[in-house]
Formats: structure tokens, C-alpha cells, sequence
């Protein structure tokens, strides 16, 4: 009778949670582990510049990359000012967007339109390109 009651009591626990445990690392005190962190919008572009435009503009900002050698016209230093003052930032959206070609600029310098998709990484590039401003 005992054991009757007890496998009752099992089969009653059982029914009540179907879900399988959470994933752990064996540890009987492991917390679940989580979704890795989504990059917000800033890093999301430091991650661009640093692996896409400093090829060519360079770490720095002043155009002098490990690509630039190679290329005519040079790409722009983004640390001279009066450039910086003849700019608009809708002037350097559009040529981040639609490459170099698009904008009467060089056409070595290839657009970005998956950006349109997130203008708040797009507004962060520009943040970054200011901010070499001497």
C-alpha cells in the first residue's frame, strides 16, 4: 500500500510540469544561463568603423589606413576641421548609404544600404566620424 501511495504521489508531481529542466553546467547550484547580450547601437558601429571604414579612413580618422596606399583619390581625413564644417550630416549619410560613387566621390568606396534597416547604428557612425574633429 506504501509503495502504491508513493508512486501516486510521483506520477501526481510529474504531471504538473511538463518542461523539461533548464540547461546548466552539471553544478548543483548553476543559474540558467542566458542569451548572449545584443550589441547596442553604439558598439554595433564602433564594431563597423573599426572593421570596415578604418581599412580605409584608418584607426585614427586621418585617412591614412592600411588600404590607403593603394587607392586615388586618398580617402578623407576626418580630423580636418573646415571638411568637417563643410559637411552636413545628411551629406554623410547619404555617402555611408549610397558609397562614394553615388555622392560624386570616389567609387572605391563602397555603400552601405543595410543600414537603412538600422538608422540608430547609421546616426552612431556619424557620431564617431565628428568625433574626430580636431
Amino acid at each position: 500500500m506504501r509503495f502504491l501511495l508513493v508512486l501516486l504521489l510521483a506520477a501526481a508531481a510529474c504531471g504538473k510540469n511538463n518542461e523539461p529542466p533548464p540547461p546548466s553546467s552539471g553544478s548543483p547550484n548553476a543559474q540558467p544561463e542566458s542569451a548572449p547580450k545584443k550589441k547596442n547601437a553604439a558598439d554595433q558601429a564602433r564594431a563597423m568603423f573599426d572593421t570596415i571604414c578604418a581599412t580605409c579612413h584608418g584607426a585614427d580618422g586621418t585617412g591614412n589606413g592600411p588600404a590607403a596606399a593603394n587607392l586615388n583619390p586618398k580617402p578623407r581625413n576626418y580630423t580636418d576641421a573646415a571638411w568637417q564644417a563643410s559637411v552636413t550630416d545628411e551629406d554623410l549619410r547619404k555617402t555611408i548609404l549610397l558609397g562614394g560613387q553615388a555622392v560624386g566621390k570616389s567609387p572605391m568606396m563602397p555603400g552601405q544600404p543595410q543600414l537603412k534597416e538600422t538608422p540608430e547604428v547609421l546616426d552612431e557612425l556619424i557620431k564617431i566620424i565628428r568625433g574626430f574633429k580636431k
